[in-house]
């Protein structure tokens, strides 16, 4: 206390000027019309640049939680659009099938690791066989583009053996003609945009600018965009060609994925094992 004491007797002088000068500013704005008037639009602007600043830092705390959102709500807008596109083939007329009927549905996960610089790159989503995700479904990107397939699943996690990886391989189709292929990645070129088409039949030209997409045999739904050729018509040793694509998915930038759910796939699975070897 004797020090504090000590302390304000030294600055005195100090100290009764910000007394005086802080009654001095208040006296003047209380007296005096457009003096009061400047200091509240001043006094109003700083405090509603503080509740800008403070509702931004907010926002961007909720970033995460809004993009879980916005991500689930895809999801279910895809698998709603895939019911409005499904027609039921087993009618003369044109028949919208129902949601109920529809063969696919989308599941969105996020992306907690991820690998693209490796040879076979793999990652990981939080969303596991509580959530209905098993071993061979087909993942895609958000905006489009193909992602891979689901590898390994726990409870509540699952990996994605990455389009980037030696072993995966997609049936695809350029969009123009039906015509089938195999689109692959990391045959002599390991750059992460880039793959290649290939089994393609060497009677059918390919160019420039053609889109690829998913052909529908597999785990992927028909129609998916892969990416569009850039050198198309590479010959090969056995009778077909193949081509270099960009792909549309950008794989250094994923944080959401959609887990496509196939509804038949079991069935599908146990009808055809019964087909015997070299039938």
């Amino acid at each position: 206390m004797r020090n504090l004491w000590i302390f304000v007797s030294r600055y005195n002088a100090f100290f009764l000027f910000i007394i005086f000068f802080v009654i001095g500013i208040y006296l003047t704005v209380k007296n005096n019309a457009y003096q009061r008037s400047v200091t509240l639009n001043s006094s109003n602007e700083v405090v509603g640049t503080a509740y800008e600043r403070l509702n931004v830092f907010k926002r961007y705390l909720n970033l995460g939680m809004v993009n879980d959102s916005l991500a689930a709500e895809n999801a279910k807008l895809k698998t709603k659009l895939l019911g409005l596109t499904t027609v039921d083939s087993t009618k003369d007329v044109t028949v919208i099938d129902t949601i109920t009927n529809q063969k696919y549905t989308y599941l969105a996960a996020k992306v907690i690791k991820n690998s693209i610089t490796l040879r076979n790159n793999v990652m990981t989503v939080n969303k596991g066989s509580l959530d209905g995700i098993k071993s061979g479904m087909a993942v895609i990107a958000p905006q489009r583009g193909v992602v891979g397939f689901i590898r390994d699943v726990s409870e509540h996690l699952a990996t994605i053996q990455s389009l980037l990886h030696k072993d995966t391989k997609i049936s695809v189709t350029l969009k123009k003609n039906n015509a089938l292929g195999s689109l692959v990645w990391g045959d002599g070129n390991f750059d992460i945009k880039k793959a290649l088409i290939k089994e393609v039949p060497n009677h059918i030209k390919m160019y420039v600018g053609d889109t690829v997409v998913t052909s529908g045999f597999g785990s992927f739904p028909a129609g998916i965009l892969v990416g569009k050729i850039t050198k198309p018509n590479v010959p090969t040793n056995d009778n077909f060609l193949s081509g270099e694509l960009n792909l549309f998915t950008d794989f250094g930038t994923l944080q959401y994925v959609y887990v496509v759910k196939d509804k038949q796939a079991e069935e599908q699975k146990a009808l055809e094992s019964l087909i015997k070897p070299n039938e």
